[in-house]
């Protein structure tokens, strides 16, 4: 999956595709894929409303969805 970089302390990059895949990298390495995001949940990583992609992240897609560790 083609990821994007962001500007976080936590986060390295987001992506998604046509199947509602969101894939996230973290700093640390792991990246994880959570299962039936709305693009626009994506969107919002990207330029996050919260001004924080980390709070983004926890307040929208954390224990929100499915998800697998790669």
């Amino acid at each position: 999956m083609n990821r994007k970089p962001v500007e976080s302390s936590n986060i390295r990059s987001v992506g998604h595709d046509r199947k509602s895949t969101l894939e996230i990298e973290f700093h640390n390495g792991r990246v994880y894929q959570y299962f039936d995001v709305p693009l626009g949940v994506y969107q919002m990583l990207l330029t996050p409303p919260e001004g924080s992609v980390g709070k983004c992240f926890n307040q929208h897609v954390k224990g929100h969805y499915r998800y697998v560790r790669l």
